[in-house]
C-alpha cells in the first residue's frame, strides 16, 4: 500500500534558508559539526511524492512541475510515495551548469518546452530528506536524515542525483577553490545535529568571488554624489553594461567622484534602461537613468553568478584604478569561458 504524505507536508512546504557568511566555518562551528555541501547554481527545488504523483515547488512555494516535465517523470518512476525532499534543479551545458538555461525554461511557451527539455535536460541533486514511508522526519537531526537519504538514493538513476556532502572542512576548501571553474558558486554549510526547520536561516552559505577589473562608464546618481556604479566589458568589441555595483556608501561615493568627469565624446550607452538591465531578479522594471561618465576603469569583487553576458548579482566596488587605461580590460578569460 503506498504511503501517503504526513500531516503538515503537503506541497508546498516551507525550505531551510542560509545565511550568506564571510568565510568557511571552522568544523565545529555549527551544532554537531559542520557537513558541507556544494551551493549549486540552479534553482532551489522541492519534491514530494504522493500516491504515486510528484510535486515540484520552489522555494517561493510557486508550482513547477510543468517547467520540469523529466523530473517529474523520474520523481514518479523512482521515488516511493510518502517522500519529500529538498535539493536544486540544475541544468549542465558544456562542463558547465547553465542558470540561462533554467531562467529560459519560465518563459518559454508550452509548445518549445519540450524542445529546450530534449536539447538540455533538467538534473536534480537532492541534500535533504523532510518525509520518508510517509514519516515527518523534519525533527531527526541532519545526520540522520542524511543516512536515510543515502540510502533512498542508492538505486537513483539520473536525472535524480544525491548531492555530495563532507564533514572534511579540507576537502571542503579544495571544492570551494577548484568548483566554480563548473559554475558551483561556494559551499553552503550545515550543523549536523540541526533539525530541519523550513523558512527559517538556520544554514550558512559562503560565496567564490573573483577579484577583476570593470570600466565604469556611468553612474547612478550624480557625478558628484554616485549612489552605484554601473560596469561595462568589451566583447564583440563594445563596450556593454554588464552590471552594477551594490549601493555605495557617502564616504566611498564622494571617493569616487574625484575621478568621474563627463564624456568627452560619443557615450556607447543610452541615458535610460530599463531595471531588468542592471538587476535580472529585481521587482522593479521600470526606467533608470544612468549618470555617463569618461570610462574609468575600477576594482570590484564578484561572485561566480556569470549569465554569458552580465554578472546576475550586485558587484562589490573596492577601489578606482585612474592609473589603468580603460582600452586594455579584456573580458577576463574566466569569463570568456562562461560565454
Amino acid at each position: 500500500m503506498a504511503e501517503a504524505l504526513p500531516a503538515g507536508l503537503s506541497p508546498p512546504v516551507p525550505l531551510v534558508l542560509a545565511k550568506v557568511v564571510p568565510r568557511i566555518p571552522a568544523a565545529g562551528a555549527l551544532p554537531g559539526g559542520c557537513l558541507y555541501e556544494p551551493k549549486w547554481d540552479g534553482f532551489r527545488l522541492g519534491i514530494s511524492v504522493d500516491a504515486g504523483a510528484a510535486s515540484l515547488w520552489s522555494r517561493q512555494e510557486t508550482d513547477l512541475a510543468r517547467f520540469f516535465p523529466e523530473l517529474v517523470a523520474a520523481a514518479e518512476d523512482q521515488l516511493p510515495s510518502g517522500v519529500v525532499l529538498d535539493g536544486e534543479a540544475i541544468i549542465w551545458s558544456k562542463g558547465r551548469l547553465d542558470f540561462d538555461a533554467l531562467q529560459r525554461r519560465m518563459t518559454t511557451s508550452k509548445t518549445q518546452l519540450a524542445s529546450l527539455v530534449r536539447e538540455l535536460p533538467a538534473s536534480f541533486a537532492a541534500f535533504d530528506l523532510l518525509a520518508v514511508a510517509g514519516r515527518d522526519i523534519r525533527g531527526v537531526p541532519l545526520s540522520g536524515r542524511r543516512e536515510l537519504l543515502e540510502a533512498l538514493a542508492a538505486d537513483w538513476r539520473p536525472p535524480l542525483n544525491l548531492s555530495p556532502a563532507t564533514r572534511d572542512r579540507e576537502l571542503a576548501t579544495r571544492w570551494f577553490e577548484e568548483m566554480p571553474a563548473t559554475g558551483i558558486e561556494g559551499l553552503v554549510i550545515k550543523g549536523t545535529a540541526q533539525t530541519y526547520d523550513g523558512g527559517q536561516r538556520i544554514w550558512s552559505k559562503v560565496k567564490h568571488r573573483n577579484v577583476l577589473d570593470v570600466v565604469c562608464g556611468a553612474v547612478i546618481g550624480s557625478r558628484t554624489e554616485p549612489t552605484a556604479i554601473v560596469a561595462g566589458l568589451v566583447f564583440d568589441n563594445q563596450l556593454r553594461i554588464v552590471g552594477r555595483s551594490s549601493v555605495l556608501s557617502s564616504k566611498v561615493g564622494r571617493e569616487v567622484a574625484r575621478y568621474l568627469r563627463p564624456p568627452v565624446s560619443t557615450h556607447p550607452w543610452p541615458e535610460e534602461i530599463s531595471q531588468g538591465a542592471l538587476d535580472r531578479f529585481s521587482k522593479d522594471k521600470g526606467p533608470v537613468r544612468l549618470t555617463r561618465v569618461e570610462p574609468l576603469v575600477v576594482e570590484v569583487s564578484a561572485d561566480v553568478a556569470w549569465s554569458g553576458q552580465s554578472f546576475r548579482h550586485a558587484l562589490r566596488f573596492l577601489r578606482v584604478r585612474p592609473e589603468l587605461d580603460p582600452g586594455g580590460v579584456d573580458l577576463p578569460s574566466t569569463l570568456k569561458e562562461g560565454r
